[in-house]
């Protein structure tokens, strides 16, 4: 599954509200609503926009997490 938590933290780091993020429409309400819940992604478009405007790379935006096999705990 890829997860956009990364997306979350670096856009509060750069001082992004949800509002500021609706107003400058870097996502849609709805895909920033599937993102949150896990049920949806990103297209390229989106990708790159975000990219330009966070000044980041697609990997500080998204991680692939593995859910059919999770990581040893310790």
């Amino acid at each position: 599954m890829i997860k956009y938590d990364k997306l979350f933290m670096l856009l509060k780091d750069k001082g992004y509200s949800a509002t500021r993020i609706r107003d400058e429409k870097l996502i849609g309400q709805g895909t920033l609503t599937a993102l949150r819940r896990h049920t949806g992604g990103l297209d390229a478009k989106t990708i790159n926009k975000l990219c330009r405007v966070l000044q980041c790379q697609p990997g500080d935006l998204m991680e692939y997490v593995d859910e059919e096999n999770p990581p040893d705990k310790p």
